[in-house]
């Protein structure tokens, strides 16, 4: 970008998305991107746009029988010596570059070269997504001005490959715990060895079969497994206490209530405590505009095996879909890169679809 004083929205995704990753914006230090973000929309004279903290809203009032939100996150993880950009082949490398400054940098490209587009639109640039809950400006936009997000459809441009991932899983920790006696353990048959007991839990994990429902046409396959075990006093001590750190992923199908419900169900007997939880989103493939964008992108739309800010979206009963450039498994690594042509991709689908 040379001078980082501004955003100059005319340049190619390519292009932009460079000048987006050489603007470091670590998360709860995204205020120069945001500001530059902003004040790059404000000069688009069909946006009316809105600011709160390091979150930009820019919306279209053109009186369309539709609306379409695209929206992503500015902040980006810790760097790892992956600083500046840099181009190397169809490769464009540098922090932020896949997760998810090229899903940015398509989104203001669409708002700054459609400006009568055959939806109404409104994009959301948000902040302190890679971080706690309580920071996420998407979140905080939900809570405080859910009306500004009200939409047909949304759009979260995440890394997917250039393909559509739709919906997403939802999730939940439980703490299953078993408890015994202490002993010494030179006289263990005085007490009850709690990690032993645990046994029964474990068993339930290794012979568990998962669904796979399928909705709109994806297959989202579940998942319950332990992710962590603690339990033991000391080295001479019969343990009187072991938990089993669970997590589950459930197809949006069923909501956290049922979730929680099912997870009782497969530790009947045990103590079972919830430690977090958050609704998946159901993709809505199904509706007209939703099928449209299918058609267009030309290849089939996976399910989401994941949690994703699709959820806030769906928890307002907005339909919502995954579909950006890069490839997730690279977000956060020290050699992150987004390819060239899923960057290109991304903006000809959403500018025709739009168009």
């Amino acid at each position: 970008m040379g001078d980082d004083s501004r955003l100059d929205l005319s340049v190619g995704v390519v292009a932009l998305t460079a000048a987006l990753v050489d603007v470091p914006s670590e998360s709860l230090a995204e205020a120069h991107l945001a500001d530059l973000v902003e004040a790059a929309v404000r000069d688009l004279a069909h946006l009316q746009v809105q600011r709160f903290g390091n979150t930009v809203v820019a919306r279209t009032d053109l009186g369309r029988a539709e609306r379409v939100v695209l929206a992503g996150h500015l902040d980006t993880v810790p760097a790892a010596d992956n600083l500046p950009s840099r181009l190397e082949g169809d490769r464009l490398y540098g922090l932020g570059s896949c997760d998810m400054k090229g899903g940015v940098a398509v989104a203001l490209r669409v708002a700054a070269t459609l400006p009568a587009p055959n939806r109404d639109l409104t994009f959301v640039w948000y902040e302190a997504e890679e971080i706690e809950d309580k920071y996420n400006g998407l979140r905080l936009l939900v809570e405080s001005r859910p009306e500004l997000l009200a939409a047909d459809l949304a759009i979260l441009l995440e890394p997917t490959g250039a393909g559509l991932e739709g919906g997403c899983q939802g999730t939940l920790r439980a703490e299953v715990r078993t408890v015994g006696k202490r002993a010494h353990s030179a006289r263990a048959w005085l007490g009850v060895n709690a990690i032993h007991a645990a046994e029964p839990v474990l068993a339930a994990l290794r012979d568990y079969v998962a669904r796979k429902p399928v909705i709109d046409g994806l297959e989202y396959h579940e998942g319950l497994n332990a992710v962590g075990i603690r339990g033991g006093v000391a080295g001479n001590v019969i343990p009187d206490e072991c938990v089993v750190t669970v997590n589950y992923r459930f197809a949006p199908d069923q909501g956290v209530a049922a979730a929680m419900a099912h997870v009782r169900e497969v530790f009947a007997g045990f103590d079972v405590e919830f430690t977090d939880s958050a609704a998946g989103a159901l993709p809505g493939l199904g509706l007209p505009a939703a099928a449209e964008f299918v058609a267009l992108l030309g290849s089939p739309p996976k399910a989401k095996l994941g949690w994703t800010d699709v959820a806030r979206f769906s928890a307002l009963g907005i339909p919502a879909v995954n579909f950006g450039p890069g490839e997730p498994a690279l977000a956060h690594t020290r050699d992150e890169f987004v390819p060239i042509e899923q960057l290109r991709t991304c903006e000809q689908v959403l500018v025709d679809w739009l168009r």
